[in-house]
């Protein structure tokens, strides 16, 4: 649906010239605030140490490493040459405007009280967040500060939009990439990671929480929040924008294994600060998260170039860099729950079911998600999200969930039938909330900039029609 290019200008100037204003005026009609504070006692005393602050800043640095270079250059080599630089210039972009939105509104949405599906915006502009300010960690009485924890939430709020991407990929104009990221971020995202991951903290473990949190669902380190959300959204993204030009018909091979490999590895290494870095602390279960880290990405990479081996006769570089990217996933919201033999086996499953969906389910519906974000991080995120539910049982080597309403905070698992319900809960939440609301915002998109570039930029290819320079020079 197209418009007349006086009201497209007109919208056009007007966004650009007022975002931040609108976006918080707009919010503001779906925000509870929070009600004004009455004369509040003395804050609880908390300790601060310097090595779980270390740690956390050591995290957050390496998530931004996950994003850039590392999902950069994963997505970048995956496309055709004539599109690699728009795919680097796309994930950039994201990741700074995203940094500038976290700080205006979005950790406040995400991590303040309001009601079930959104925080408020006493935070806004971070109103209140200074140096002497703390969050508490997953131990009473333990905290950090509460800057690193903005900036550590901030890069998975920088990652997941940057995850979209790949499912239209060589297709989609980059003023539209970044419109919709914006507006994704603040009616899809934020209200998400509030659902799973806002409560009291130790302290307060009685306060009113996020809706999904509240279900019981356990979600370590963005299982739901990162990988589903985008994946679904992904999906949809495809679906609407339509296949691209010359699909099936044109070769559109990854022009670079090389950058893919390079990428998939910083994703790897990166992934240490996103799954153990979620632990809040440097103690034994930041360790659980990390050897799970290792042992379910190899599995899943192992088992992906076995499947390879017995069904093409060949096992190729991509398909072992998408094993290990699908047990990334799948090991997100389980790192700091399961036992390293049970992320093993969550390995090996997420990899069959993940392989399934691209070399078979893909073709079947013919969708062109161009770089699989649905059928690894969405379907990933799934198996992620329910095996955590099975696997945190102790009695199959999981660590159990704490339950903080106890006087000890003692491990438990209340079934593997109640913990799934709420796994299960949390992932159709999730996949509702993500998919329609993605759906309304691309045709928002589609209205006021278009959201397709021409035939003939796709096949000029979009680093010279969208940035006018090339990724090679020959």
């Amino acid at each position: 649906m197209k418009i007349p290019t006086s009201l497209t200008s007109a919208a056009r100037s007007t966004l650009l010239g007022s975002l931040a204003l609108v976006a918080i005026g707009t919010l503001a009609a779906f925000a509870q605030e929070a009600a004004p504070a009455a004369p509040a006692a003395a804050a609880p005393a908390f300790t601060v140490d310097k090595g779980d602050t270390t740690w956390m800043m050591i995290s957050t640095v390496l998530v931004l490493l996950m994003t850039i270079p590392g999902l950069a250059l994963f997505y970048g080599g995956l496309v055709r040459s004539k599109n690699m630089l728009s795919v680097l210039m796309q994930v950039f972009t994201i990741t700074a405007v995203v940094m500038l939105i976290w700080v205006f509104y979005g950790y406040s949405l995400a991590f303040t009280p309001g009601n079930s599906f959104v925080g408020g915006l006493s935070k806004a502009f971070l109103q209140g967040v200074d140096v002497t300010t703390m969050s508490e960690t997953f131990t009473k009485g333990v905290a950090i500060p509460e800057l690193v924890y903005v900036v550590f939430q901030m890069t998975f709020a920088c990652i997941t939009p940057a995850l979209i991407v790949g499912a239209f990929a060589e297709r989609v104009k980059f003023s539209a990439v970044i419109l919709f990221v914006i507006l994704w971020v603040t009616f899809v995202y934020f209200p998400i990671a509030h659902m799973v991951w806002f409560w009291g903290g130790p302290s307060a473990y009685s306060d009113p929480s996020g809706l999904i949190f509240g279900f019981g669902a356990i979600d370590f380190a963005g299982g739901t929040v990162v990988h589903i959300n985008a994946g679904i959204a992904g999906l949809v993204g495809a679906l609407m924008i339509g296949k691209r030009t010359g699909y099936k018909k044109d070769i559109m091979a990854p022009h670079s294994m090389t950058m893919t490999m390079i990428g998939a590895s910083l994703l790897w290494v990166g992934w240490f600060g996103f799954n153990a870095g979620s632990n809040l602390e440097a103690n034994a279960y930041a360790g659980l998260a990390m050897i799970n880290t290792f042992v379910a990405t190899a599995a899943a990479a192992v088992m992906w170039i076995i499947l390879e081996s017995f069904l093409r006769g060949k096992a190729s570089m991509l398909g072992a860099v998408s094993g290990a990217v699908a047990g990334l996933v799948a090991v997100t919201p389980a790192a700091g729950f399961v036992g390293p033999m049970g992320a093993i086996v969550l390995g090996g499953v997420v990899t069959v079911v993940c392989y399934f969906f691209v070399a078979v389910v893909k073709n079947t519906f013919d969708y062109d998600d161009s770089l699989d974000v649905f059928g690894i991080h969405c379907v990933g995120g799934i198996i992620g999200a329910l095996g955590t539910g099975i696997l945190v049982n102790p009695a199959l080597g999981g660590a159990g969930i704490v339950d903080y309403s106890t006087a000890d905070f003692a491990a438990s698992y209340a079934g593997t039938a109640t913990q799934l319900w709420a796994q299960f809960k949390g992932v159709a939440v999730t996949l509702l909330w993500s998919g329609i609301g993605s759906a309304i915002l691309y045709k928002i998109v589609d209205l006021i900039v278009g959201l397709r570039a021409s035939p003939e930029s796709e096949r000029e290819g979009l680093d010279l029609t969208s940035h006018g320079e090339a990724a090679y020079h020959s």
